[in-house]
């Protein structure tokens, strides 16, 4: 590309697909990314590679799957030093690169989380909005630079304030690097923490939508005994009905959260167009992976691959540049967002990159039809067994157009739905008589796949002997 574009990058976290208005949600209020869907193109079939914070961000930062970068764990203790992180790559080729809010490559439990070389030359981090970090919690400076205490606003009847909220200091600290002055294109990544459990907006935010109001999550009451047969899978939460998870009440309280999300994402674009920079920045709008929110019985996240939990959001915007006002239903995964920041910034792809640009898609060159074939996902040990009450689970998911295989590897159990007649996965056709030629045809595919995709097989190759 002749002229690099600026490039913000702004994830949120643990944000399912389904929860934009302009996209189908009527019970939503972000009127920000309506607007930015209008402009830009959404891919609405994305997907994380791993349903859990750390693998998932290991595999879009690196561009390979968990297991093929040997990251699959929440907790961990290291990452590896091989492959460069992509914010690395992009830095190298000349960019000024900011981060901001959690990065969560490494375990922040009684730590701050270490650096890596990541190429970022402005880095504010905060885990999580809690105070429990000595030193390097730059959003719990910020709260007491403002005289307020975390902890204590935290536990308070009205929670955090939207004025000391950690999503509003992500978009002061953005807002401050975009008014930098500089010659070079810069990168600047967003990670602000909600809408992650625990769902406690601010009581402002909470108060515009009514619990009675929701649609309640995707449930059928065959949904109880279906997770009975997973029991032993690792998932943070009890399975219970919807009524018992109080699941319309988290859902509003959820929604709060994400219209918060959109009213100070707004005020980053609009620095954006006050500084001039709109017209050759392009915006790119995520999350790491969804949450199950009372879908089958489940709340929060863990050892599955239903659609609330692992399909995300993913939209791009640049003007002039972008179809605008598109909504791709391409099978996309999110190595394929971080090739095509690489590509945006001018960066060659590695050969052992797996992620597939989206470019030809977002330029109008191609329909997406062929982007990809299938699309997977990786559970290995990501939680800790002791806290979810499992054991130490490990499973993938590979999902075609139409269907979606779930194998629990070594607990005798899986899932076949058909998304074409059963969008919201509730007839498991695993024991099907009728679908067991075409079981083992999917598992055939997904072993393959991970024989393929995920094998490390050592160092390069020099001479034939």
């Amino acid at each position: 590309m002749s002229e690099r574009p600026n490039i913000l990058w702004y994830c949120t976290d643990q944000q399912r697909f389904d929860t934009i208005g302009a996209l189908g949600n009527p019970h939503v209020r972000t009127p920000v990314l309506d607007s930015l869907v209008r402009e830009g193109v959404s891919f609405t079939h994305t997907y994380c590679q791993s349903p859990i914070c750390t693998p998932s961000r290991a595999s879009f930062m690196s561009g390979l799957y968990p297991s093929r970068v040997h990251n699959t764990r929440n907790g961990n203790e290291s990452f590896p030093d091989w492959p460069p992180v992509i914010s690395k790559l992009i830095a190298e080729a000349g960019y000024d690169c900011g981060m901001i809010g959690k990065f969560h490559l490494q375990s922040s439990g009684k730590r701050t989380e270490p650096r890596i070389d990541d190429g970022f030359r402005y880095w504010k981090f905060s885990h999580a909005p809690r105070d429990d970090w000595e030193e390097g919690h730059d959003y719990a400076d910020w709260v007491r630079e403002r005289g307020g205490e975390l902890n204590a606003l935290r536990e308070s009847e009205d929670r955090v304030p939207t004025e000391l909220h950690q999503t509003t200091w992500a978009s002061e600290r953005a807002i401050e690097f975009i008014r930098e002055e500089r010659e070079e294109p810069w990168l600047l990544n967003v990670n602000v923490y909600d809408p992650h459990p625990p769902f406690t907006p601010p009581k402002s935010y909470a108060e515009q939508f009514d619990p009675e109001k929701m649609p309640g999550p995707h449930f059928k009451k065959s949904d109880l005994d279906a997770q009975a047969k997973l029991a032993d899978c690792d998932f943070q939460d009890e399975v219970r009905t919807p009524e018992e998870h109080d699941a319309k009440g988290a859902q509003a309280r959820y929604y709060a959260m994400i219209a918060q999300i959109d009213d100070q994402f707004g005020r980053i674009l609009r620095t954006l167009e006050e500084t001039g920079q709109r017209e050759n920045t392009v915006i790119v709008f995520t999350s790491d992976h969804g949450e199950t929110l009372g879908d089958h019985g489940l709340m929060y996240k863990g050892c599955r691959f239903y659609e609330g939990l692992v399909r995300v959001p993913l939209i791009f915007s640049w003007p002039a540049h972008f179809q605008g006002n598109k909504q791709n239903e391409a099978l996309v995964e999110m190595m394929d967002l971080s090739a095509s920041l690489l590509e945006l910034a001018g960066v060659e792809l590695p050969d052992y990159f797996q992620g597939k640009s989206l470019l030809p898609i977002l330029s109008g060159e191609s329909d997406g039809a062929s982007h990809r074939e299938f699309v997977r996902c990786e559970y290995f040990d990501a939680l800790d067994a002791h806290f979810t009450g499992g054991s130490g689970t490990y499973a993938t998911m590979h999902r075609t157009n139409r269907y979606k295989l779930c194998v629990y590897h070594g607990k005798g159990v899986g899932e076949l739905f058909d998304l074409e007649k059963d969008p919201w996965e509730h007839e498991n056709l695993w024991d099907d008589p009728d679908h067991t030629g075409l079981k083992n045809q999917l598992l055939a595919e997904s072993f393959d796949a991970h024989v393929l995709l995920t094998t490390d097989v050592g160092s390069r190759r020099i001479a034939p002997m």
